[in-house]
């Protein structure tokens, strides 16, 4: 791409006259935004960076020359005019399996945009909209990124497309030899963040702060505390006193110039893993010599371009920037108690720059409203590197929201592509290759098939079903669904799931599940699923039913009320009683409940349940004894086999259910239905000719992949 071009085809301002979206996208491609720290915005040709002051237009060959800027016709003065072009610029729901172009950019694509957006370089700090950002769906809050000590505003570029699809993404970029105090800067921050907060009351604005950004977030949510603000920070400067760089602050300092392309070599150390950086884009099921050799090719292409970071930060800018450093550190943690917002701290467990471990264990302590998520094998430069996900990490611990308040059903983003790939591919990969799942579903005349043909093709559905040991059979069967029927299912699970006790400070794989839509069960979010006409996912048995007792495999532990067959009935819910068996429920118990309540560590035990939420504290029978706990068990490698029975019409019968009588026979039917489900399975299974793992990996070397290998006939 030609030098000239590249900062354009990376970068825009959003679009503000109020056209039909045909004219809009017409002309997307010849109107820009100028956005000032003072909140005004008017019109530019589609070669302008907008910047406050005079502005700076392009004469299309890449060189600059100045000129003032008309501020008349493209003012948006009202409400009214803002609430028109988002209606225009936002994009449809997104579908399950949207690509969000995760892996489409690599650190190379930094340096060489990096290098042409510095060039030429003028006028103070300033907005911008990346072109791959796209449309945002409907309702999608504002997010502000702030850049790190580089200023150049592109450390979400390999996040772009995701972000941008359900944000209206903006990035602040600090031309190299802009020398705005840190004050000034908070002060662009702050004049942005008003402005939208006037236009927007109700919704959140999110600040994405890295590295020295993170002190400019706080500092910004210090100053506002009445603003919905939700920050995001990752490795946040305000340990910068404790930098591992301060040693080597004079010594830079007196490098001659001629010396000074050394320094981007000894930052890009210091800053980054570059091993890591080189693993973006590298495919995941690629044979390992492929791998390697696009690893290397990776490697190779972006080292020669580190001597670009001379150019983002020579000698004189170099100097400036470990000052604001200083300053922003010294401001940030001034304001620490006055920070109202809600902060999610990013912090690496490699990073050679800052002590962000220990910071963020700081920080924790000292904000009010603060979660904290490590990751353990990652540099400094941690939006860059391979395996992260930042719209992920955000969903997944629950901080993405529209309005005031987090919905976990209104604010529920469908898996992406690249999601489904790291959770089904990546870590649920070799449980599926051991458990070989086989799917089999029943038709409206009560033939049995392989596959899952049988299941509704509209919603709203209630799959009522049940447990095995710890919920092991979950994963495969979200994937198959959402595999071969392109569906999600909304699952609702025990609240003590979305604790700290269960997620810890490490980013988690439950987290990762949660992330495919599973909601605290309650009967509002029953409502909401059924409402929306969700595939809803429902085990009356919970935890009690999920963490056994030794010789319970296979038993249902329900409660004796129907608690969902009338909230069905209200909504004409289709319900699929559906059953699954492993090989002796996938392990054998040896350490249950009642063990481990008679020996003297069950004070740790009885902590954790005084602790947690008590769903069915007025129900009787077993189910009401819903104590978690983590038995000790021995593994078994077996084969799972799914059931999912004949659906069960509550459409129409809404009156007749609501007789409780009715209710409860209809509920005893799908009890049934489960049990006899579960019996024929264990029954079948005994004809399985591949039900053992030496028969299916002796299969599958010759034969079929995976879900390709035969079992017994229904």
């Amino acid at each position: 791409m030609p030098s000239s071009l590249a900062f354009k085809s990376v970068t825009r301002n959003w679009i503000l006259p109020s056209l039909p979206v045909s004219s809009k996208l017409k002309f997307a491609s010849r109107l820009r935004v100028h956005a000032s720290s003072t909140g005004n915005r008017s019109v530019l040709p589609s070669d302008t960076v907008g910047s406050d002051g005079p502005a700076h237009l392009s004469n299309g060959d890449g060189n600059i020359k100045s000129g003032a800027i008309d501020g008349g016709n493209g003012r948006v003065g009202s409400k009214r005019e803002r609430k028109r072009l988002v209606k225009d610029m936002v994009s449809e729901e997104l579908e399950v399996l949207w690509d969000d172009g995760l892996e489409k950019q690599t650190v190379k694509d930094y340096l060489d945009i990096a290098r042409d957006m510095i060039k030429p370089d003028g006028g103070p700090p300033r907005w911008f909209c990346p072109v791959a950002c796209g449309r945002p769906i409907q309702g999608s809050p504002l997010l502000l990124f702030l850049p790190g000590m580089d200023g150049v505003g592109l450390g979400l570029l390999l996040h772009h497309k995701s972000l941008g699809r359900v944000f209206e993404v903006r990035c602040m970029h600090i031309p190299v030899y802009d020398r705005t105090p840190f004050e000034g800067l908070v002060k662009f921050v702050e004049n942005m963040v008003v402005l939208e907060h006037s236009f927007s009351p109700n919704k959140p604005i999110y600040l994405v702060g890295d590295s020295f950004g993170g002190c400019l977030a706080l500092a910004v949510a210090a100053r506002n505390p009445t603003i919905d603000l939700v920050l995001v920070l990752v490795n946040p400067a305000t340990s910068f006193g404790k930098s591992q760089l301060q040693p080597l602050l004079p010594i830079m300092e007196t490098l001659p110039d001629e010396l000074h392309i050394t320094v981007p070599y000894l930052l890009s150390l210091i800053m980054g893993d570059p091993m890591k950086m080189a693993l973006v884009n590298v495919e995941y099921g690629l044979p390992p010599a492929q791998k390697l050799e696009q690893f290397s090719r990776n490697l190779t292409s972006f080292l020669p371009r580190l001597s670009g970071l001379a150019d983002i930060m020579p000698k004189d800018t170099f100097s400036w920037k470990m000052k604001l450093l200083k300053a922003g550190a010294a401001y940030a943690n001034s304001r620490l108690h006055a920070v109202k917002a809600e902060v999610l701290l990013l912090a690496s467990g490699k990073d050679n720059m800052l002590p962000s471990r220990p910071e963020a264990q700081r920080l924790s302590t000292l904000l009010q409203n603060c979660q904290v998520r490590y990751f353990k094998d990652n540099g400094h430069t941690l939006l860059l590197e391979d395996g992260i996900n930042l719209l992920t990490v955000i969903k997944a611990t629950y901080m993405y929201r529209r309005s005031k308040r987090h919905d976990y059903i209104s604010d529920f983003i469908p898996p992406s592509v690249t999601e489904v790939k790291e959770v089904f591919d990546e870590i649920n990969g070799l449980f599926r290759l051991a458990t070989s799942p086989v799917m089999f579903s029943t038709l409206k005349d009560g033939k049995i098939v392989r596959g899952l043909s049988g299941i509704p093709n509209e919603g709203p559905v209630l799959l009522v079903g049940n447990h095995i040991l710890l919920g092991y059979e979950l994963s495969t069967l979200i994937e198959a669904i959402l595999r071969e029927r392109k569906v999600i299912i909304r699952g609702l699970a025990h609240p003590a799931m979305f604790s700290d006790y269960f997620n810890g400070s490490e980013f988690s794989t439950i987290e990762l599940i949660n992330a495919f839509g599973t909601s605290p069960v309650s009967a509002s979010n029953l409502f909401k699923l059924l409402s929306t006409k969700s595939y809803v996912l429902l085990y009356p048995g919970g935890a009690r039913e999920a963490v056994h007792r030794k010789d319970e495999e296979y038993k249902l532990v329900w409660p004796e009320d129907a608690e969902f067959v009338r909230m069905a009935a209200r909504f004409g819910a289709t319900i699929v009683p559906f059953g699954v068996v492993g090989e002796d429920n996938t392990a054998e118990v040896v350490l249950d409940y009642n063990y481990l309540m008679a020996i003297p560590s069950r004070d740790s035990l009885k902590e954790l349940n005084q602790n947690s939420v008590k769903l069915r504290a007025d129900a009787r029978g077993e189910v009401a004894n819903e104590d978690l706990y983590s038995p000790g068990f021995l593994p078994k490698s077996g084969r799972f086999y799914y059931l999912f029975g004949k659906p069960i019409e509550t459409k129409g019968r809404m009156d007749e259910l609501k007789e409780r009588d009715n209710a409860n026979l209809l509920y005893l039917q799908v009890k049934s239905e489960v049990e006899s489900i579960v019996s024929y399975l264990i029954k079948k299974r005994e004809e399985d000719p591949y039900r053992g793992i030496l028969e299916r990996t002796v299969y599958r070397a010759f034969s079929a992949p995976v879900n390709g290998v035969p079992t017994f006939d229904p």
